[in-house]
């Protein structure tokens, strides 16, 4: 089995699109993750039926036992962030979880409780099966999640028998993109031709190469911005990387959303060549057929 990460230095370049793509020309072949648990969306074009539905515990929050607790006041003038309100009642959202509170108290009428951080899900896709998940509002451990829904897909994958695990990763180079990244046997980095595309582009390949993930590139929308284009192109040249294509703009991307569809089942056009031979590039590029 083959893992595979999609990722951006930044958003909204157009990656879940081409995994989606990526997808349907596997034609079952694969598991798929989404790997962006803060918006994830690829199920929004995969036309994803849900099967299973599981908590995300991954913080705690202060409680205070007030049959126990003898009002001394010591953890409001502890808690920096003001999270205990003068009736001694926790406000979760501002609780990071530090349990100092909880060592401090004389009465040890604190505890630490687990809670809910957001929720992850295995659903049915018509070209393969998809795990992925939702953080919770104003919730950490993004990282974590994204590993819980990564090690699931490649679980299911392995049971399975499929050739390849898919994963929609999330933009940037934290914490949840380490996490979709790192130990894959290639990735894919789709950018755009934009000022802050190619310093992004930049930072995500140092993390590629801190990892030794063999990276291919992408430039989706090239011609709406020729001299970018080239500028990105130049680069890779020079930094020996090797380019999988480029897609140019196309309005049927954004048809094939609203009608939630991958671009390729959407139109049999030229877009839809041209993400097929980005795949067929990237494949023969770092063996993974």
């Amino acid at each position: 089995m083959k893992t595979i990460t999609v990722i951006s230095g930044k958003g909204g370049t157009g990656k879940t699109s081409l995994v989606g793509s990526f997808a349907s020309l596997l034609n079952g072949k694969a598991v798929l993750v989404d790997g962006d648990v803060d918006a994830a969306n690829l199920s929004l074009i995969t036309g994803a039926r849900l099967i299973e539905n599981h908590e995300f515990l991954a913080s705690r929050v202060a409680a205070v036992d007030h049959e126990t607790c003898s009002d001394c006041n010591l953890c409001r003038d502890l808690c920096r962030f003001e999270a205990i309100s003068e009736n001694y009642i926790v406000n979760p959202v501002a609780c990071e979880g530090c349990a100092f509170c909880a060592y401090a108290c004389p009465q040890k009428a604190i505890t630490m409780q687990e809670k809910v951080s957001g929720q992850w899900f295995v659903s049915e896709t018509a070209y393969g099966i998809l795990v992925h998940a939702r953080l919770g509002i104003a919730e950490e451990n993004s990282g974590k999640l994204v590993t819980t829904v990564r090690n699931k897909g490649q679980e299911l994958a392995e049971a399975h028998g499929k050739e390849y695990l898919l994963i929609d990763g999330p933009p940037g180079i934290g914490c949840p993109v380490i996490a979709s990244l790192a130990g894959v046997d290639a990735a894919l980095i789709v950018t755009e031709p934009t000022v802050s595309g190619i310093h992004d582009l930049k930072r995500i390949l140092s993390v590629c190469r801190h990892f030794r993930v063999p990276a291919a590139v992408c430039i989706n929308r090239f011609d709406l911005g020729p001299t970018q284009s080239a500028l990105i192109e130049n680069y890779c040249r020079q930094e020996d990387i090797v380019m999988a294509g480029k897609i140019p703009f196309d309005r049927a991307f954004v048809e094939a959303m609203v009608s939630g569809l991958p671009v390729t089942k959407y139109t049999n056009g030229l877009i839809s060549d041209q993400v097929t031979a980005v795949w067929d590039n990237f494949s023969a590029i770092t063996e993974l057929t």
